[in-house]
């Protein structure tokens, strides 16, 4: 099985002696440092008592962090300006303001943009000096207006991202920004877009491993829109108290624009010739979709004005990517419907065969190139075989969610209990949309299809150890590296999901419409069975008083004009007798299997010991006669009507001993095994008779379960009526069960049947 992408980088890093889940590990938000060029208060909510400090305030403010710790935040700010601070700082995101604030600095006052946001019961504020001809969001706003304007008239994804990195260049001046995009929730990244200044070297369709951007830094990308780093040299200053009292941690700065970063991540920069950078999230449906990265290679503070501004057009951007990939889905949705609509069209109630018909329409819907339909117990596979492991996990994992629920993988190889066996003819990838609750799903599978990535780094070498000890490998220098992915399919898209639940909503309506129908029809056909069972009853019963009539008159004949009669008139009479006993003994066979029909089942928990002692009662005579010797195991309890179980087994050991071979040694033997039946389904409890007799040629084993049938002459290996297997396939299907059969001639025969589902 291959592992994850972080899985492999860290086991790559481990061989070199470092340990890359420190990078994971790291409590980024706990750092209890923030960068240098601004200052931050921790207010108490409630008291306006500062709460922490950092500890470049009096180069700041001009007052010692352990000074205003403990102390009113008016001491700093007006009650006005405290006021609006609460009011902007009431939600949890942090929003933006400016507020005077005067402090004599050599009788000077001095201009802050300050930042507000609620941590649990603090109002954090984050002060950044503001110079005197600092630009106000109104400056941005036609450069905002523009892009907006020029985001809007993209018409695809690729497009839209272009305009995306283009437009953020141009407002900030960054020497090089870039879209990336993730592939999947912690998967590596690749650059889908970038503009870059004159000579720096070009990254567009580079793939950067997953461990360049770790778990714990993309959830706080996904929460916050956007992040600075003025200088990756800035050594940062600390917070005072360092710890809080109440936790033993230190602040949480998870929604802070200062926080300090990862010193991993600052080694990163430094490694890739980086000074400065900007990330501007990308969200889709709440995920994390990607980030428009900015790349200075000076020291640049990015005015928290100018920050609002890529912030609000870091949403327009998101909301824009969103419409586009809608209008590209629904597209694809809308030229999916006629191919939906033709496979739809030949769906009859027979739902498996006829939706996986021979033609590979139903895999071609979603570029597939395997289906399967489970169903009732029963799997139906088109294309590329599915092994059986795979379809019991699928069923599992179908058993529970609601109808109609998509669920994807285009790594199965990485999925937690899904087997997967790594064959190229395997799949690599599954659709699934689950029926019912009970386990029944669809699904389309695809075969890996091997892609070659171009690497920033060498995958295989994520971490190096370099002479002045870095932890990263250094980046840049031209160097690509080029790998092949496997095991790894074609990823499903939103259209295909879409398409297959589409496919789920419209196969319910077909099968609740075909299963009205066949409703209609199973209640006309069990009036029809009733009327024939009450016909074949009476008809039956009725026919036995005449029929006994006749016999007696022949035998009345016989008895009293035999002598006057010629020997062919004689011998024609007791051919009449012999005829009417015959006709007798069809006439209680034909009641019997009627009533069959008619009275109901008592079922319960019988114990197959039990029922096979009552039927060896009757039959063991007939099995001793022909020198058939039993066999029986250890017999479980089973769910059925223990009068009719009694009845199945009598038929089939009498059939054992009628049908024995000239052998020495017959056999016939019982036991109860877990089988999977022919028509598919899981393994279900089946008793299983088991003889080396004549056995049955294979053109007429399914004759034998006809009414009547019989395959040799009437007075042949003990004569019958040839209604034995018949009220054994009729019993076996009034318990809901199913009846087949395994024979070779001169091996002998192994019936098997189930007994339905307890409580059916």
């Amino acid at each position: 099985m291959s592992l994850p992408e972080p899985e492999r980088e860290a086991e790559a890093a481990a061989a070199i002696g470092f340990d890359l889940s420190e990078c994971v590990r790291e409590p980024i938000h706990l750092l209890g440092m923030i960068q240098s060029h601004g200052t931050l208060l921790a207010v108490e909510a409630d008291t306006g008592t500062v709460d922490t400090a950092s500890l470049n305030a009096r180069h700041l403010l001009g007052i010692d962090a352990e000074e205003l710790v403990g102390g009113p935040v008016t001491r700093l700010l007006s009650p006005e300006h405290w006021a609006e601070a609460l009011e902007v700082g009431a939600h949890h995101a942090a929003a933006s303001l400016v507020l005077p604030v005067a402090i004599d600095v050599a009788g000077v006052p001095r201009m802050f943009d300050v930042t507000a946001h609620r941590q649990g019961p603090l109002l954090v504020l984050e002060c950044e000096p503001r110079a005197v001809a600092a630009p106000h969001f109104g400056h941005f706003y036609q450069g905002v207006r523009r892009a907006l304007t020029r985001l809007r008239s993209s018409m695809t994804a690729d497009e839209c991202c272009q305009a995306a990195v283009r437009e953020i260049r141009a407002l900030t001046g960054f020497e090089r920004v870039v879209a990336y995009r993730f592939d999947g929730e912690n998967g590596p990244g690749e650059v889908v877009a970038e503009e870059i200044a004159a000579g720096r070297e070009p990254w567009l369709g580079l793939w950067f491993p997953a461990s360049d951007i770790p778990p714990q830094a993309r959830r706080l990308y996904r929460d916050n829109w956007i992040r600075e780093i003025a200088d990756v040299d800035d050594v940062g200053v600390g917070l005072h108290p360092p710890l809080r009292a109440d936790s033993g941690l230190p602040l949480d700065l998870s929604n802070s624009v200062l926080r300090t970063v990862s010193g991993f991540h600052l080694e990163y920069l430094r490694n890739i010739g980086v000074k400065s950078s900007m990330s501007v999230s990308v969200l889709r449906e709440g995920a994390l979709w990607g980030l428009i990265a900015c790349h200075g290679y000076s020291a640049v503070t990015v005015p928290p004005e100018m920050r609002a501004a890529c912030e609000f057009f870091g949403v327009a951007f998101s909301l824009q990517l969103a419409v586009i990939e809608e209008r590209e889905h629904a597209e694809a949705l809308t030229a999916s419907r006629q191919r939906l609509d033709r496979i739809i069209s030949r769906v009859t109630s027979d739902v498996e065969d006829s939706l996986l018909a021979g033609d590979d329409a139903f895999r071609a819907l979603l570029d597939a190139d395997g289906a399967v339909l489970c169903r009732g117990g029963r799997s139906t596979v088109s294309g590329t075989s599915v092994p059986p492991a795979l379809l019991e996990a699928l069923r599992a994992r179908a058993t529970g969610p609601a109808p109609g629920t998509v669920w994807t993988t285009d790594r199965l190889a990485e999925e937690p209990g899904l087997p997967a066996d790594g064959t190229a003819d395997s799949p690599a990838g599954v659709l699934m949309v689950t029926l019912s609750r009970a386990g029944d799903f669809l699904a389309w599978f695809r075969k890996a299809r091997p892609t070659t990535r171009q690497w920033a780094t060498d995958p295989s070498r994520p971490v190096q150890v370099g002479p002045r000890g870095e932890r990263l490998t250094p980046r840049g220098s031209g160097a690509v590296f080029r790998a092949l992915v496997h095991g790894q399919c074609l990823p499903w898209t939103p259209t295909d999901r879409a398409t297959a639940q589409e496919l789920w909503r419209t196969l319910t309506g077909v099968v609740l419409r075909h299963e009205a129908e066949l409703a209609v029809l199973n209640e006309q056909l069990r009036i029809t069975n009733s009327d024939l069972d009450s016909f074949a009853h009476v008809a039956a019963h009725d026919l036995k008083e005449p029929l006994r009539g006749i016999s007696n008159a022949a035998a009345f004949v016989i008895e009293d004009a035999a002598a006057e009669l010629d020997t062919t008139a004689v011998r024609r009479l007791h051919t009449m007798r012999r005829l009417a006993g015959r006709m007798d003994d069809l006439l209680d066979s034909l009641l019997h299997f009627a009533r069959l029909g008619r009275g109901g089942l008592r079922r319960t928990r019988v114990p197959m010991d039990r029922v096979l002692d009552s039927a060896l009662d009757v039959a063991g005579e007939r099995l001793a006669e022909a020198h058939v010797r039993v066999i029986r195991h250890d017999l479980p309890e089973v769910y059925a009507d223990e009068n009719r179980l009694y009845e199945v087994l009598v038929n089939l050991l009498v059939n054992a001993a009628k049908y024995a071979a000239d052998r020495p040694d017959r056999t016939v033997e019982v036991l109860v095994d877990r089988l999977r039946p022919p028509a598919g389904g899981p393994p279900r409890q089946t008793v299983v008779v088991r003889d080396n007799g004549i056995g049955i040629p294979p053109g007429q084993q399914q004759e034998v379960f006809e009414l009547f049938r019989r395959l040799h002459g009437q007075d042949e290996h003990g004569g019958g009526t040839g209604v034995g297997l018949a009220i054994v396939k009729r019993i076996v299907e009034r318990h809901g069960g199913e009846l087949w059969l395994d024979s070779e001639p001169g091996r002998g025969t192994t019936f098997f049947f189930t007994l339905g589902q307890e409580g059916g």
